[in-house]
């Protein structure tokens, strides 16, 4: 991998996450448009998110991404990323994110790790694969059953 591809990963992500910041300061899911975040994922994106997770599933293209946005607002009233580490950058990055989150139905609050790979083709995301510690106290945090 070249310094070149490095640097373009690592652009390609921090430019997504500082769009997404704006798409959910503009109202995000429902309320702001997917144009603003659009340019960073390839049209034809996969999400795999856990399935034991609220809104877990395999989300596809840019109609999956906005559908899966929707589906992370109907779960989290609150959805705050304290930190991010890019551990890797090139064609599959690797990104450490902490997160705080309220979850909408019960209101309890969590803290905790996502490790995301991420893999870029042709300056766009193209395939996102995010990793839980604990899917099963995220489901409880937001069903309000016990994990």
């Amino acid at each position: 991998m070249t310094t070149a591809q490095t640097s373009d990963a690592a652009a390609v992500l921090r430019g997504m996450y500082e769009a997404e910041a704006v798409y959910l300061a503009a109202g995000g899911p429902g309320v702001a448009s997917f144009d603003t975040l659009a340019p960073y994922f390839a049209p034809d994106v996969v999400l795999h998110q856990a399935e034991a997770l609220p809104y877990g599933g395999t989300w596809r293209g840019h109609d999956g991404m906005t559908e899966f946005f929707l589906a992370m607002s109907a779960t989290w009233a609150e959805f705050e990323m304290l930190e991010q580490r890019f551990l890797a950058t090139g064609e599959t990055s690797v990104v450490l994110t902490q997160v705080r989150a309220r979850a909408r139905a019960t209101g309890r609050e969590l803290t905790f790790p996502i490790l995301q790979t991420v893999r870029i083709e042709n300056g766009r995301i193209a395939e996102v694969r995010p990793f839980y510690w604990d899917t099963a106290a995220i489901a409880a945090a937001c069903t309000g059953l016990a994990a």
